[in-house]
């Protein structure tokens, strides 16, 4: 008996590193036109494109930028489809995929899998499922426990009935695990500026979140034997680790006399807020602070922190801190003098290198070319303009308060940068520059003077 007909998709598009964009394309248009229904918004205000697509790309993206007050714009209902986005966002449209195809035909095809694996960064066709599991029970159980610690904080300080208590607990335990910087407060969390029950819970999701499936996985296996990880979690959770530790360090010695920010806080305050401005920065999005009112020094580390990002196949952005440690081991092999990059006991291929290199190489073409075309269409100073437009490439979220300004070409520029980021700056570009057939043939080799 024949089964139900087969969509099929147009060869032109067919392609997995194709595809990836395209979907993201079609859950952020899905999502404007959700946002665009009467009872997302609060008032009576008649619908306004542009809110709703800067929205919805900033949720798909797990970016968290907003044009709009969050709290006042958007009813329960649109919060409610804004998480929604932010989750598939965080897992991936390719794991919607794969949930699809394991309950409607019970197994995935190699179309589907081939996608998975470029999202996931997956090396073996294989492990796409059990891999999806482990990071669909992985995000879940996170979430749920800095859910069930956040409720039980705001109920005892903050909210006096449990359902406001609840449903905030759970909306920022999924923005914070998805790396995503949107809040029910119209002040994002400045409501709870030094309160570590609050803040390093968020940051601690942060962090895990930013961290990488992949790396999250080997570690629930042998996380005691870290001479046994792969090179890629050993990168992965040092540089992680240390940019944190470096990042907190320079935050606080750079705002400690501030008086806009941290300057006549306590030590405990200031030191929950160090944590915070250097977690925030890799991806995280939410602030207790103004990052207006921080130091020109602090703005520069923040789009530092901010273009490095945080690990490859997770909620986070940025080049990966993974593309920047290779990155450094190729400058010390090169003045070295050594003939080939090793990391450990473990050599890497040319072609990893040359990825790095050119993902590094996209993200400065994206982020100083966007800067300058912002600048042509507004009035803000060069350190705002440059720190929104590494905001939004890294998927990090964070403002020194000019977005709600932007005109809507700046907008535009913004919304195709979160897209980019969260596609990933090789994806996107193969997406349109893909090569169908392998070269068959080898040119003669010369080397032109570099340097």
């Amino acid at each position: 008996m024949p089964g139900p007909p087969r969509l099929r998709i147009p060869a032109a598009i067919a392609h997995p590193v194709r595809l990836l964009p395209l979907t993201f394309f079609v859950l952020i248009a899905i999502g404007t036109a959700a946002l665009l229904l009467p009872f997302a918004r609060a008032g009576d205000t008649s619908a306004e494109f542009m809110p709703a697509l800067f929205t919805s790309a900033s949720a798909v993206t797990v970016t968290g930028l907003a044009t709009v007050d969050t709290a006042e714009y958007w009813t329960p209902a649109g919060q409610v489809i804004m998480l929604i986005l932010v989750e598939i966002g965080g897992l991936g449209i390719v794991a919607l995929a794969t949930v699809l195809g394991l309950f409607i035909g019970g197994r995935l095809g190699i179309r589907t899998r081939l996608v998975a694996q470029a999202d996931m960064h997956v090396v073996n066709i294989g492990e796409v499922r059990p891999l999806f599991r482990r990071v669909a029970v992985t995000m879940l159980f996170f979430q749920a426990v800095t859910a069930v610690v956040l409720s039980a904080r705001y109920r005892g300080a903050y909210f006096d009935d449990w359902p406001t208590a609840l449903w905030h607990g759970l909306f920022d335990a999924v923005m914070a695990f998805n790396n995503a910087g949107f809040s029910l407060n119209s002040n994002s969390l400045g409501l709870y500026a030094g309160d570590g029950l609050v803040i390093l819970p968020i940051s601690a999701a942060v962090f895990i979140g930013a961290v990488g499936f992949p790396v999250l996985a080997e570690l629930f296996q042998g996380w005691r034997r870290p001479s046994k990880w792969t090179i890629h979690t050993r990168l992965t959770v040092w540089g992680s680790i240390g940019l944190l530790v470096v990042g907190a360090a320079a935050f606080l010695a750079l705002e400690w006399q501030n008086p806009t920010t941290i300057g006549t806080e306590s030590v405990g305050h200031k030191l929950v807020t160090a944590i915070e401005g250097s977690v925030m920065t890799r991806s995280g999005g939410l602030a207790s602070f103004d990052w207006g009112a921080t130091r020109p020094e602090t703005l520069n580390l923040g789009v530092i922190l901010m273009f490095i990002g945080g690990g490859s196949a997770s909620t986070a952005g940025g080049i990966k801190i993974t593309t920047f440690l290779l990155l450094a081991y190729v400058i010390l092999a090169e003045l070295r003098g050594d003939p080939e990059i090793t990391v450990g006991a473990r050599s890497i291929g040319s072609r990893v290198v040359r990825t790095a290199v050119s993902i590094a190489l996209l993200a400065v073409m994206l982020v100083t070319s966007s800067t300058w075309a912002i600048m042509l269409m507004t009035e803000f100073r060069f350190d705002q303009v440059l720190f929104e437009v590494t905001s939004a490439f890294a998927t990090a979220g964070l403002s020194t308060g000019i977005t709600p300004d932007l005109n809507v070409g700046s907008q535009g520029v913004i919304i195709m940068l979160m897209f980019v980021g969260r596609v990933g700056t090789m994806a996107a570009a193969g997406a349109f520059v893909l090569r169908r057939r392998t070269p068959r043939f080898h040119l003669p080799e010369e080397q032109p003077i570099i340097g």
